[in-house]
């Protein structure tokens, strides 16, 4: 049987589910590539912005990040670390930013696959429907077990090719669907315990660049300290003695 007589035979219903299985493959050979490029590379950046930052050694930490920007867990620990002397509360905010969108940016596709595994099934079941709506009209009660009844097994079954087919995509696209899905969820794990450590040694970085810088307010002055010094007094001016006529007059 070609693929013609495949489409004849088996229905209107072909055509969206070969429309349905261009989708899933098309989203199949995307995800397939993507993730080949990243599981082929040595998961090596974690291991080496970790080390540089154990050493509060930021700026190296930032450049080895940016060095392995083609991979997700790269983008995700570069987020943070592009931007100098972040408090911790933004510093974590960022970590999540960037981890939610290249967790985003892995579930790509993820929508076609779900649509060709909840569609395909049923789409072949209407195929299958329609065909034995068609076998079964051109059959009158009286002519059971006749001849003309000849082609009705054989049209029952060409009916079930539709639900056959709708089967395999669907059969096909949710191997492939859960098969990425742990992939995505192998990856949220490593961005969940490198960003963990990450964020650990930049609060204990911060408390100590806190802790080591004097405060304005603690910063006093050694003159105002000291007592003040009085003024010296002038000294007595000299004059005579006073004498009886100079107090009570002549």
């Amino acid at each position: 049987m070609t693929v013609t007589e495949l489409f004849e035979r088996g229905g209107v219903t072909m055509w969206p589910l070969f429309g349905l299985s261009l989708l899933a493959t098309g989203v199949i050979c995307d995800r397939l590539w993507f993730w080949f490029s990243i599981l082929s590379h040595k998961q090596e950046t974690v291991k080496r912005v970790l080390q540089s930052a154990s050493r509060f050694n930021w700026e190296l930490a930032a450049q080895l990040s940016l060095d392995g920007r083609k991979q997700p867990v790269g983008r995700f620990l570069h987020a943070p670390l592009r931007y100098p002397q972040l408090e911790p509360e933004v510093f974590c905010l960022a970590l999540e930013v960037a981890a939610e969108e290249e967790l985003t940016r892995m579930r790509r596709g993820d929508k076609v696959l779900e649509a060709a595994i909840a569609l395909a099934p049923l789409l072949g079941l209407l195929g299958t429907v329609l065909g034995l709506m068609r076998s079964l009209s051109g059959i009158k009660l009286g002519e059971i077990g006749k001849a003309s009844t000849a082609g009705l097994t054989l049209g029952i079954s060409e009916s079930l090719i539709s639900t056959a087919t709708g089967l395999a995509i669907a059969i096909t696209s949710l191997a492939f669907y859960r098969l990425f899905q742990a992939l995505v969820f192998k990856q949220a794990q490593i961005f969940r315990r490198a960003g963990n450590e990450l964020e650990l040694l930049y609060r204990q970085y911060w408390s100590q660049i806190t802790t080591s810088t004097p405060a304005e307010d603690d910063i006093s002055d050694p003159v105002s300290d000291s007592p003040p010094v009085a003024a010296p007094l002038p000294p007595p001016i000299s004059q005579p003695p006073l004498t009886y006529e100079d107090l009570f007059g002549q």
